[in-house]
């Protein structure tokens, strides 16, 4: 396989992929691109290689901006903004993990905490049922946190070997 149709079929599994980690194809399409591109890219260049529209483009190099997985770029004698994608893949999940997590699992902890709080006779099995299903949900929910803190912070290597060692 020649290296443009890899490189193609590498962009469009990725944006296919992305699909699934809650990002839509566009953003992931961007990313893919930014990823295995060896020099900084131009928006124009992004929109012509994608196919896409200026708007689409711009709006979805903010959002990765804004996730930490793209940096803008100002390059000497250069008028035009480039870009670029982080290219540590242990990085790149780190980031998207903090990023899901502060967008999904953190509001639904909140919203649990207010749920476990829920008035009622604490006998009446309507409301035992309830309580105990929202604090067992919540309970896995602060480990799941947890988890995902220390793989935040933890470096590649170390959190490896714990998962080889959990698997085991």
């Amino acid at each position: 396989m020649k290296l443009t149709e890899a490189k193609q079929q590498f962009i469009s599994s990725w944006g296919a992929f992305g699909t699934h980690w809650g990002i839509n194809r566009t953003m992931a399409q961007i990313h893919a691109l930014l990823l295995v591109s060896a020099d900084p890219m131009t928006q124009d260049s992004i929109m012509e290689e994608l196919n896409i529209s200026r708007g689409n483009t711009n709006m979805n190099i903010r959002e990765l901006i804004n996730w930490g997985l793209v940096e803008r770029i100002i390059l000497t004698g250069e008028r035009k903004e480039f870009f670029t994608a982080e290219k540590d893949i242990w990085k790149v999940i780190r980031l998207i993990v903090k990023e899901r997590k502060k967008r999904e699992l953190d509001p639904m902890l909140k919203l649990l905490d207010q749920l476990e709080g829920v008035e009622g006779d604490k006998r009446d099995k309507n409301v035992k049922t309830f309580i105990e299903t929202v604090s067992g949900i919540k309970r896995l929910g602060r480990q799941a946190d947890k988890t995902l803190d220390m793989m935040i912070k933890a470096d590649e290597n170390w959190f490896v070997s714990g998962l080889i060692k959990f698997l085991k």
